[in-house]
């Protein structure tokens, strides 16, 4: 992914994705609190200019941004700082542009004003972290659009490289090989997991599922490299009136079998 940079010093990413919906289903999905949880990770948002609009993607992990243009159901920008006090901010603009046939494309720019090529790095990263959950979105809005959601979030350290992450987390859930438009069940041992295969990539690794167990929804997994350390990540957007309650009983199953299943490395010289 390149970045756009311009004579003004501005310099942005962007990435877009076609989905169905009107423009008002769809800004309920990528603009307000409930939608974004359904397909990103949990959010809340005060939806308004000059409101605050919160992601976490963990335990301390908060990132908040605040709100600085809101034109629904079209558009809106929240701005936040990006690493340590100095650094430049980052402003993330969402707009929905209708298409025909009930569509709409979602698009999502990352601009910052800077004199170096110092930020380009993370421009980038912040660009190229979104295509998996834009996907997650396009099934959401396909399938489920308008349901409620509930969510369940897990990430494990693994040895090894990447591909090594994979083969571990892929063959632990019984779908090694997986190809899309397969049906998959979890063998014995691990939670209710059973769907259909929507997506899947070597580059990097991920896969997406359209599940009927534990509920109707969505799971996703992937494999990464997150500073030196090559992680498994699970994350299962549950939908319906059931999935907070699906979310609740299934959430401890799912700890103990990461837990058992990907226990966290030894350090050397250190013993149990």
């Amino acid at each position: 992914m390149s970045v756009k940079k311009e004579a003004s010093g501005r310099r942005s990413v962007q990435v877009e994705v076609e989905v169905p919906g009107t423009p008002e289903e769809v800004w309920q999905a990528i603009a307000t609190g409930p939608g974004i949880s359904s397909w990103f990770v949990p959010t809340r948002s005060e939806e308004r200019q000059g409101g605050e609009i919160v992601s976490n993607f963990g335990p301390g992990m908060d990132c908040p941004a605040t709100i600085t243009a809101w034109e629904a159901p079209k558009r809106f920008v929240a701005e936040a700082t990006m690493g340590p006090p100095g650094s430049p901010t980052v402003a993330t603009e969402w707009t929905v542009e209708a298409r025909a046939g009930g569509r709409c494309i979602v698009r999502i720019v990352h601009s910052l004003f800077a004199s170096t090529d110092d930020w380009d790095n993370q421009l980038e990263a912040a660009g190229s972290g979104w295509p998996g959950f834009l996907r997650t979105l396009r099934i959401y809005l396909t399938h489920f659009r308008g349901q409620r959601s509930a969510i369940m979030q897990f990430m494990a350290p693994v040895a090894g490289t990447e591909a090594e992450a994979w083969d571990a987390l892929t063959a632990a859930l019984g779908l090694k090989g997986l190809s899309v438009g397969q049906r998959c069940t979890a063998p014995a041992g691990v939670p209710a997991l059973s769907g259909v295969a929507e997506y899947v990539t070597q580059s990097p690794y991920g896969a997406l599922l359209r599940l009927d167990k534990p509920g109707p929804g969505v799971a996703a997994l992937g494999a990464v490299n997150f500073g030196g350390q090559s992680m498994v990540a699970l994350n299962l957007y549950l939908y319906g009136d059931q999935a907070a309650g699906t979310v609740a009983h299934e959430t401890p199953l799912w700890e103990a079998w990461i837990q058992k299943r990907f226990p966290m490395p030894t350090e050397p010289g250190k013993s149990e």
